[in-house]
């Protein structure tokens, strides 16, 4: 199970790291339109990605 988790956290680093290697001006551009948006606007996406990650999990498993 912990090894799992080890594997899952590696792969997650691996992808994020992805866009700021590979593109870094769009990432940075990425990152600051991000940063305009309104908190509740980054709440509800937030949640959204939560939702799909929990849903995704329940089929995976």
């Amino acid at each position: 199970m912990l090894n799992t988790l080890l594997v899952a956290l590696a792969l997650l680093l691996i992808f994020e790291g992805l866009g700021p290697m590979l593109f870094p001006n769009k990432w940075q551009k990425f990152i600051q339109q991000v940063a305009q948006q309104p908190l509740n606007q980054l709440r509800s996406m937030g949640g959204v990605m939560v939702v799909i990650g929990i849903v995704s999990l329940i089929y995976l498993l």
